[in-house]
This record gives structure tokens, C-alpha cells and sequence, in this order.
């Protein structure tokens, strides 16, 4: 059975697609509302969806984990007559207190709740953009016809995508700087920036010549 997820991809992109069917536009148009503004549309709603996933996933886990921990101790040294016991806590607290910290570290590496957070941006403002050509609303009311609103759809498309592009190298992939003020005047702040490995492999908007 196909994750619901996949099924509002594919439902949104036969929805879209019927609708450029729909409207009075060149070929070269159409195939750039379908290869670049939708297909960049259900890239942001796929990434954004696993974004959110395991941001919620290792969120959770962190806090459920911090929970039980203390908890652990405690019926530890309650019960500390019972050997087998206490070494099934001992070694319960212990995973537990490992997953936790792999958990939190791995969720501030990849910062998978800015991710989820950027690509949403991203897509709801390409949405935006997208619902506001095709009622011709909005930047777009004061042409007639879609065909003349065309060029300035596809500037505004190309300026969310060059924008998301330079927010996700400089902002999204970079790790949060230590904000712990200096012991003293001659101390030298030393920062490691380790390279993300989505970053290098990010899918960055083709280049492509609007359409007229």
C-alpha cells in the first residue's frame, strides 16, 4: 500500500496537470509549468514531508528518553537488594541514556526542523505564486490573459528558487555558532564548520531560459 504522502503528490500533480491543460498558453509554457515549477513544487513537499518525520521522530525520542531515564535511577537505588534487577536497570538506563544522546546529536547535525521549516516556506510560496497566475490575481490582475502574465510568473518563480537556493547553503546547512561568552580578552575563539553532507548534494534548480 503506497504512503498517503505519495498519494497527495500524485493527486496534486494530476490536479495541476489537468489545469495547465486548461489555460490558453504556448507548448513551451506548459512543459515550463510542468519540468519546472510543479516539479519543483513536489521536490519541496517530498523533502519537507522526511524533514518533519525525523524531526518528530527524534524529537520524541529525546524527550520520551529523558522521561524514563530518572526514572530508571530511581527504582534503581530502590531496589538495590535484587542483583538481577539492578543490573537490568544498569544496563537499561545506560541504552536508554545512549539512544538519547545519538538521538539530540544527530537532530542538532542535520537540523532536520529548519530543513522541514525552509522547504515549507518554499513550497507554500511557490504555491502562492502558482494559485495567484492561474486566477490571475494578485501581481497578476492587472493583465488580461495568462499568456501576457507569463513572463513575470516565471521571473517570480525563478526569484523564490534562486532565494531558496542562497538561504539553504548560508543559513539552513550551517552549524549554530557558540553564543558562550569569552573567558577573558586574549582567549581565541576557534571554530570547526564541518561540511553537510545534503549541501553538496542538494538539487539545485536547473538552469533555464524563461519562455515567452
Amino acid at each position: 500500500m503506497a504512503p498517503k504522502k505519495d498519494d497527495y503528490r500524485e493527486g496534486l500533480k494530476q490536479e495541476f496537470t489537468n489545469l495547465f491543460e486548461t489555460l490558453d498558453l504556448k507548448d513551451t509554457q506548459k512543459h515550463y509549468l510542468r519540468s519546472r515549477w510543479l516539479d519543483q513544487v513536489l521536490w519541496m513537499e517530498g523533502r519537507a514531508g522526511k524533514a518533519r518525520d525525523f524531526h518528530y521522530r527524534l524529537r520524541l525520542t529525546t524527550i520520551i528518553g529523558g522521561v524514563l531515564i530518572p526514572a530508571l535511577v530511581s527504582l534503581n537505588f530502590m531496589d538495590a537488594n535484587n542483583e538481577r534487577l539492578k543490573q537490568f536497570l544498569g544496563v537499561s538506563t545506560f541504552a536508554l541514556s545512549q539512544i538519547v544522546a545519538v538521538s539530540a546529536a544527530t537532530e542538532q547535525f542535520f537540523n532536520y526542523g529548519e530543513r522541514w521549516r525552509h522547504y515549507r516556506r518554499g513550497v507554500e510560496s511557490l504555491k502562492t505564486q502558482g494559485w495567484q497566475f492561474f486566477e490571475l490575481g494578485g501581481p497578476y490582475q492587472t493583465y488580461k490573459t495568462h499568456d501576457e502574465a507569463f513572463h513575470t510568473f516565471a521571473g517570480q518563480v525563478e526569484s523564490i528558487l534562486q532565494q531558496d537556493v542562497e538561504v539553504y547553503a548560508t543559513q539552513v546547512t550551517q552549524p549554530k555558532k557558540d553564543t558562550e561568552p569569552k573567558e577573558n580578552s586574549n582567549s581565541v575563539a576557534i571554530t570547526n564548520t564541518p561540511i553537510s553532507s545534503e549541501a553538496s548534494n542538494r538539487r539545485e534548480p536547473a538552469a533555464m531560459k524563461t519562455p515567452s
